[in-house]
Parts: structure tokens; sequence; C-alpha cells
């Protein structure tokens, strides 16, 4: 199957992966929420060519990940701001490092990287729950259905 491929699958993980499952892609977006919004800062912060990074961007914006907002005029620049679709990414990056906080981090070789609810002030453990009844959700738990 090639990449592009994906895009039309009945799944919508293969459709979500056809736009960020690449590893430049996941770590433009986490910049991204990190408050990075320039070009050369995502090249300096990631070291990523500038080939590649006009790519990975090009396809945010043009899946409405990003929006492309000019800051100077001459010469041109442009910041990348995350869209409402691009901020409903958040529980991905944010599942995706506790994964790595425990799973590729067992030696502790690593620091831990938490976040803090700004409305409380605690650093959160995520987890997910269902929004019906309010448990947490675990995979043995689970049966995916089409609807």
């Amino acid at each position: 199957m090639k990449w592009h491929e994906l895009g039309e699958m009945n799944c919508p993980i293969a459709r979500s992966l056809s736009i960020f499952g690449d590893r430049w892609t996941l770590l433009i977006i986490r910049n991204a929420f990190m408050a990075t919004r320039r070009f050369d800062d995502f090249q300096k912060q990631l070291g990523i060519t500038r080939h590649l990074l006009t790519e990975r961007i090009n396809r945010l914006v043009e899946n409405n990940i990003f929006e492309k907002v000019l800051y100077h005029e001459a010469p041109k620049r442009y910041e990348y701001k995350l869209t409402e679709k691009g901020l409903a990414l958040y529980p991905i990056i944010i599942s995706m490092s506790t994964w790595g906080n425990i799973w590729q981090n067992e030696n502790k070789q690593f620091q831990e990287l938490r976040y803090l609810h700004k409305s409380c002030g605690h650093v959160i453990q995520p987890k997910l729950t269902c929004d019906c009844c309010g448990q947490e959700l675990h995979a043995k738990e689970m049966r995916p259905v089409y609807q």
C-alpha cells in the first residue's frame, strides 16, 4: 500500500496517519503545542532539513491543522498556528508523552515530561474516561464498533 492511499481507507487511524503519521510531523505538532510558531524555530529545535520541514508544514496547512499567518511583510514571513482541528490533537500528544514517560524510560535515564493543569495548579496524570459513566477506560474492556 502506498502512503497516500491511507487517507482513503475505511479506518480512522489510517486516515489520521496519512496526515501526521511520520516522526517529523508529530514532532512539529508537539513543538507547536510548546509555543513554536516560526519556520526557523521549528528547524533549529528539530534539526530537520528545510525541504522536509517545508513539506511537512505544507501538509499540515493543507489539512487545516496549521493556519499560515503573515507576521512580516517584507520579506514575507509567516507563523504557523494550530487551528481548532490542530488543537484537537492535544490528547494524542499528551497520551504519547505519558506512554513515553512510562515505557520508554524504564531505567529512568531521562527526565519525565509532566503537564501542569493551570486551573488547579496540579501536575496531572492523564486518563481516558467514559463520557457516559465516568469510569476509566482500559483496552480489555473495550470493543470497537462501526456506526
